[in-house]
This record gives structure tokens, C-alpha cells and sequence, in this order.
């Protein structure tokens, strides 16, 4: 039994043999108590409501309607405990058929909940209602929510927290609160109507107009001064924050002026404590931060600004709030702002993510796969596609497109290495840019254990991708510049305390090394989190095949799911 004391009294005047007895009322209150204590410590079950509907909302001196769940952007945040479950009820009270994602939940044996669109799910239509079942297994940490059809996800997202189980804390200090922070992108015009002209002429969506902080763009944008977002902070106590990047196509640096950060989970999974002045953080991605007020008594810039180190268009504006300590004191005459890196200081961002490491603790082991029975290299690259006479807006009159490994034509299933081997980081003037359309599917055994290496390439436009796997967290093993070499960088792999996560960023001209045990079975959607890469086509899909137990197959679809039909 855990956090409850029970305190039996005995019945002197009843006994047997010379021994005291438990009366029968002190029995049952003493098995009472154990079983209450037992029902506490088992997972809960937890029901929401999402109501999808156009709602306005004020920023930059105009005003939008714009589609949001329970009014509200962010949206709200779903809070559970480790192993619990969660019913959430989506009403679709929009103009367009949508999805929502459970991002960084494992959702065992239930892809039908994953909810990326015509992947595992059609989508809601507009006028019905469907009800995920959100699965949660060893997660614990902060995760997110995020609609995932089409660019929805710009304005229906929102934060979940997994608490330690009932009876179990952190494994460090208790912090004094926690504060979520949600970072993401605000857009002027609709983001609908943005992607759809993209679409259509094959060229690039327009940038946002601005990041936000919490839901608002902060004081270096017009109009947006006296709704920036202040957090209020005690001097002298620790707080945790829960940092989410919501952003729909830029990774983010982020800092709070004159205060350390300590990084202490990424993804639902703990890290070692590691001190930074600044984080990295990739669309997709979730952060776990302590940071302690123990500055002098006053107010303190946080700022989001984002990391781009590509030859592309992006928006270059820097979202703030405001850390205030409570108390009566005079205004300052100028609040700190923080010293972050150039947005394109990629060494900056690489040293940040080779110092993160799991906690690799008794409590929270790390078992990461030794022996790989699969190895899948994929080339990450930035394509074209051809528009008869040149008549598309991307590059010589070409569509803008984006691949994993279909430089070419294939017949069957996703290929286990790029079909053209090339100097992948190097000069690519002479290398054909076409890809060629296609739907391809990664097949993987029930319990092979699998590494994935994501090769970045040079092709159009080097950068950095964060790249998504659905339906399992995995180990970052290894990254470096330049090509995978197979026969040597293995060897430098980390296998003792990886991170373990959900989201990468595969360095510009670099590579990823990813691993995990495929026990997971169902459909799993595998995908660039910047938002336009997705689009145009960096994603695959990968199958992980039943097991021979009821417990390793995929649960039975359904009867409820949404209808196909036109959205």
C-alpha cells in the first residue's frame, strides 16, 4: 500500500488462546481502507468533450474566424496519470472534415485512435461526432494534441500532461508548480485558403505572420503589447515548465533572460538534469524544463525565435511573454531580454541535442535493441515534380515536392535503402532533383528490431527536418555531418543512455540513426513535422505485423469509425 497509513485498534476484551482478535467492524474497516488504497493506485479513466467550431480571434490589429476546440488557442489541456485512459468526444462543428492526433502516445495495438488522416482514420465530417480512445501506457512527461488533416494543426492543438502514476513522484525535486508553455504560429489570412493556393500553383505557402507564446505574439508586435502572456513566478521556487512546439514549419530556440534552464524530460520520457541557457525545440517535439526564480525580484523576457538553417523562405519574428516575480516592487524602467543564437547557428542547436541523454535510472530504465534484424537507410530530399510547359510557381516552373527514398520508380514495398546511391551531403549540382509519386508502406515483423538512418541531402535546399514516428518512442543512437557510412558510425553509437523520443531533428547534411523493438502492432504514419515538407511528401507509412498472441495483434477496428466521404 501506498501514501495512507492504516491504524488498526484491537478489541481487548476479545480474544482467543491468550491472543487478541480483530472484532469483526475493525476487520472490515481495515479491509476497507486496503481496498480503497488498492483502487487508487490502479490507471483512472478520463472523459472530454471537443467542441470543433469557427470562433474569432483578435490579433496584429485584425480579426479572423478561425476553426478551434472549445474556443479557446491553445486548446485545452488533457491531464492524466501514467497508464490511464482517456475518452475524448470530437464534435465537428466546422466546415471541413478533421482528425486529431494523440502525439507521443504510444496507443498500444490501436492505430483506429491515432487519427492521422486516410492513414488509419477518414475524417470527422462536419455535423458528426467520433470518440478516440486514448491509450496510455509508459508515457510520463509532457506530450500534445494536434488536428492532423491538413494544415488544421496551426489552430486545434493543446498540451497533455502525464503525471507519475498514483504513489509514484518525480525523480527529481517536486517543483513548487508547473506552467505549460505552447509555442505555434499565427497566420493573418486562413490557413485553409494559404496551403490550398500553395497546392495549386505548386509553390511555397506563405509564412506566418507571427509566432505565439501561449496563444499570443507578445510585445514586438503591433497591437499585441497589452495581451502579451506574463508568468507569474515566487522568488526563491522551482518551476517545471511544459514547453510544446506547436510551429507549423520552423524549429524554435527558446530562453528565459538571466535564468537557467534545466532540461529534464523530452517527449514523456526523463533526461539527466542538464543546464542550458537555451533550448532547441522542433515542431512536434515537447520538453520537460525546471527553472528556478532566483534572480532579483523583477520582470524577465521569454523568447521564442526560430532556428532555420536552410536556404528557404521563413518567418524571422520572435515571439515573448513575460516572467514576473509577485510582489509589490516599482515597475523596471527596461526587462533583460535573453542572448539566444543566430537563427541559423546550427552548431548552436546540434551541441544542445548531443548533451541530452535519458535518465537511465533503476526506476526508468532505458533497453535499447542490440541486435537489429532490420535496417532500413532512408534519403530525406527536396524534390520537384514536372508542370506541363513550366507552368507551376516552384523552381524552373516545377511543383515543389519532397521524398523519402523515391528518387525513381518501384513496384513494392518502401525500399530498405535509396535507390540512387550519391554524394548525399556533398555538391549535387549534377544530380537530377525529380522524384516520382507513389504510396509505399515499410513492412516490419512483430518483434524484429529495427534501425532506422535518416540521411539528409543537399538536394535543393539542405536543412535541418524534424522528423515523427507515430505508435512508439525510439533511441536516438547516433548523428553526425556528411554521409552514413554503415561500416563505421555504428560503432560510435550510444547505446547505453540514448535519448529515448518521438520526434528527431535530422541535422542539415547530416544523419539520424534511430532504433526500437517493432512489438507495437498496426498502421504507423512516419513524417517531416514541418508542415510544407509533409505536404508535399516527406512521409511513409510503416506496418508492423501481428504477433502470434492476442496481445501482440491489433485490436479489432471499431464499429464507430468516421465514414469515408468527401471532406
Amino acid at each position: 500500500m501506498q501514501g495512507k497509513v492504516i491504524i488498526i485498534i484491537m478489541n481487548p476484551t476479545t480474544s482467543h488462546g491468550g491472543r487478541r482478535m480483530l472484532t469483526t467492524a475493525a476487520l472490515f474497516i481495515a479491509v476497507a481502507l486496503i481496498s480503497l488504497d488498492a483502487a487508487s493506485a490502479q490507471p483512472d479513466t478520463h472523459y472530454y468533450e471537443f467542441i470543433l467550431k469557427e470562433s474569432n480571434f483578435t490579433k496584429l490589429c485584425s480579426t479572423k474566424a478561425m476553426i478551434s476546440v472549445n474556443g479557446s488557442f491553445p486548446g485545452p489541456t488533457i491531464t492524466v496519470r501514467r497508464g490511464d485512459t482517456a475518452y475524448v468526444n470530437v464534435h465537428n462543428h466546422g466546415e471541413h472534415g478533421v482528425t486529431i492526433h494523440w502525439h507521443g502516445v504510444k496507443q498500444p495495438r490501436n492505430p483506429w485512435s491515432d487519427g492521422p488522416e486516410n492513414i488509419t482514420q477518414c475524417p470527422i465530417q462536419p455535423g458528426n461526432n467520433f470518440t478516440y480512445e486514448v491509450v496510455f501506457s509508459d508515457e510520463e512527461g509532457t506530450l500534445w494534441w494536434h488536428a492532423h488533416s491538413e494544415w488544421t494543426r496551426a489552430t486545434v492543438h493543446g498540451a497533455i500532461v502525464v503525471l507519475p502514476a498514483q504513489g509514484k513522484t518525480y525523480p527529481f525535486p517536486a517543483p513548487y508548480a508547473d506552467q505549460t508553455i505552447v509555442l505555434a504560429s499565427w497566420f493573418k489570412g486562413d490557413v485553409k485558403t494559404i496551403i490550398d493556393d500553395a497546392v495549386s500553383t505548386g509553390g511555397d505557402p506563405r509564412a506566418s505572420d507571427a509566432f505565439t507564446i501561449n496563444g499570443e505574439p507578445g510585445d514586438l508586435y503591433p497591437c499585441s503589447k497589452p495581451t502579451t502572456t506574463r508568468i507569474t513566478v515566487n522568488s526563491g521556487q522551482t518551476y517545471l515548465l511544459r514547453l510544446i512546439n506547436a510551429v507549423m514549419n520552423e524549429e524554435h530556440f527558446f530562453g528565459i533572460a538571466n535564468h537557467t534552464l534545466t532540461v529534464v524530460g523530452r517527449d514523456g520520457s526523463y533526461t539527466k538534469p542538464y543546464p542550458t541557457p537555451f533550448v532547441v525545440i522542433s515542431p512536434g517535439q515537447t520538453m520537460d524544463v525546471l527553472v528556478t526564480a532566483n534572480m532579483t525580484v523583477s520582470h524577465y523576457y521569454v523568447v521564442s525565435t526560430p532556428f532555420e538553417d536552410g536556404d528557404v523562405p521563413f518567418d524571422k519574428t520572435t515571439a515573448t511573454a513575460i516572467m514576473q516575480y509577485s510582489g509589490v516592487y516599482p515597475p523596471p524602467s527596461t526587462v533583460p531580454f535573453p542572448v539566444l543564437p543566430a537563427y541559423d547557428d546550427s552548431d548552436a542547436a546540434e551541441g544542445f541535442v548531443a548533451g541530452l541523454r535519458s535518465l537511465a535510472s533503476e526506476e526508468h530504465p532505458v533497453n535499447v535493441p542490440k541486435d537489429v534484424k532490420r535496417r532500413f537507410v532512408i534519403a530525406i530530399a527536396l524534390n520537384a515534380l514536372p508542370c506541363a510547359n513550366a507552368s507551376c510557381d516552384g523552381p524552373d516552373g516545377n511543383r515543389l515536392a519532397a521524398s523519402l527514398n523515391n528518387n525513381g520508380i518501384f513496384n513494392q514495398d518502401f525500399p530498405t535503402e535509396p535507390l540512387t546511391y550519391f554524394n548525399f551531403t556533398g555538391n549535387n549540382a549534377d544530380v537530377s532533383g525529380a522524384t516520382a509519386r507513389g504510396t509505399r508502406a515499410m513492412m516490419v515483423e512483430y518483434g524484429d528490431t529495427v534501425e532506422i538512418v535518416l540521411q539528409g541531402t543537399s538536394l535543393s535546399a539542405a536543412q535541418n527536418h524534424p522528423i515523427h514516428y507515430h505508435g512508439y518512442n525510439f533511441f536516438l543512437v547516433g548523428a553526425g555531418k556528411g554521409n552514413f557510412d554503415v561500416k563505421t558510425h555504428p560503432g560510435s553509437y550510444n547505446l547505453v543512455d540514448p535519448l529515448e523520443v518521438n520526434t528527431i531533428g535530422v541535422p542539415k547534411n547530416g544523419w539520424a540513426a534511430f532504433r526500437f523493438l517493432a512489438n507495437n502492432p498496426g498502421v504507423w504514419f512516419m513524417h517531416c513535422h514541418l508542415e510544407r515538407h509533409a505536404t508535399w511528401g516527406m512521409e511513409t507509412v510503416v506496418i508492423v505485423k501481428n504477433g502470434n498472441s492476442t496481445d501482440a495483434r491489433i485490436r479489432p477496428r471499431p464499429d464507430h469509425m468516421p465514414l469515408c466521404s468527401a471532406s
